[in-house]
């Protein structure tokens, strides 16, 4: 087995430097195994004290980890995939003079001087793809495998965010890590996460204000690890509701975007959104708060369909009204007998209260039933 080696001041590795734009150059280069981690970070996804988002990464998967790390002891190991870092503007480049292979116009050869840490500083890079395998390669045996490496200069988080979404973009990325790094990604997105990216920050907000009923309450890829009994709606069910409401021609928060000159009128999103879930809370207390298991209204259709509803009730309250929470629940009074979210069986659906599924077909049976029996009833307030 090979012992790891002690550090030293500074890493110099032949590199080739490529430019595709001016402000960042991509450099290729290669790392022992045993050096990837002694000079680079990985970056978790959290939040500090004060509810700021930190970092990006997802949390480890161990399976994935050992099944790497068991290939790579194995007597005959290709390993081409290279990890992708992002790396201090502490770095130096400097080009092989008379080298020809710059001939070509495309790259260019020299050095690449990495420093390593010292007490009192961090380390230079940071892994924004191949965490995985950037652990199982600290595990392994074989401590001097060359590894691949592309990096690009980023000291920003930001911009290591933005990298990381695009790299992951069609890879199993969890989608409440997709959905909790979007709003702090400013550069434009593929049209897919683009759209995700208002309901997104909105979604940031209904879970950290305290005046938003769902305050505290919407599971979070950065707390995760963190016991939290109150936290028990995931924040994929809160994104897709907004979502839905704000693309649809139809529904109530389509009203808020100015789709000609792409601006949103985000503080009259979270006034409605504030102002019918309230209702919904104090119309339904029973079931508010409970864990999906225990609630099908904290349960991803339920929020969803409560959603649809919403389109339909706000079509005709003006949340803007003093008593619009009032009138909101006069509303949903009208459904309310009819519902069976904690207990019972769903009226035309023949299934039990636990039977309704976070499946499309589960939530269109379910948004449908609220609605008929909404519309029926409400000539009740007319």
């Amino acid at each position: 087995m090979t012992t790891t080696r002690p550090p030293t001041t500074a890493l110099r590795r032949r590199a080739l430097r490529i430019t595709q734009t001016g402000a960042y150059p991509l450099y290729v280069f290669a790392l022992r195994a045993d050096e990837i981690l002694q000079i680079a970070d990985i970056s978790r996804v959290s939040r500090d004290p004060a509810g700021k988002l930190i970092g990006y990464q997802r949390p480890e998967v161990r399976r994935h980890i050992q099944e790497i790390v068991e290939y790579l002891d194995s007597d005959s190991v290709i390993f081409p995939n290279p990890i992708i870092m992002a790396l201090s503007s502490r770095v130096d480049f400097k080009t092989i003079r008379g080298n020809r292979l710059d001939d070509d116009g495309l790259g260019i050869t020299g050095t690449l001087t990495i420093p390593t840490p010292t007490a009192g500083r961090s380390k230079p890079a940071w892994i924004v793809d191949g965490q995985q395998r950037a652990v199982a390669m600290s595990r392994m045996r074989r401590h001097d495998l060359p590894v691949p490496v592309v990096a690009f200069v980023a000291d920003t988080v930001g911009l290591q965010r933005d990298q990381f979404l695009r790299i992951n973009n069609t890879r199993p990325l969890p989608r409440g890590l997709v959905t909790e790094l979007l709003p702090e990604v400013d550069s434009p997105l593929p049209a897919r996460l683009a759209i995700r990216r208002a309901p997104s920050a909105i979604c940031d907000v209904l879970n950290t204000d305290s005046a938003s009923p769902f305050h505290g309450m919407i599971k979070r890829a950065s707390t995760a690890g963190t016991p939290n009994p109150k936290a028990v709606i995931t924040d994929t069910a809160i994104v897709d509701m907004v979502k839905v409401s704000m693309i649809s021609s139809s529904g109530c928060l389509f009203l808020y975007r100015d789709v000609t000159h792409n601006e949103t009128d985000f503080e009259g999103i979270l006034r409605a959104l504030v102002t019918y879930w309230t209702a919904v809370r104090d119309t339904f207390p029973d079931a508010w708060g409970k864990p999906a298991e225990k609630s099908r209204l904290m349960h991803g259709a339920g929020i969803c369909a409560m959603g649809r509803l919403m389109d339909h009730i706000l079509a005709v309250v003006d949340v803007q009204q003093p008593d619009a929470v009032a009138t909101i629940r006069r509303h949903l009074e009208l459904i309310a007998p009819r519902c069976r979210w904690t207990a019972g069986t769903w009226e035309d659906l023949s299934t039990r209260w636990n039977g309704i599924q976070n499946t499309p077909r589960d939530i269109q049976a379910l948004s449908s039933f609220l609605i008929r029996a909404y519309v029926a009833a409400r000539t009740v307030l007319r």
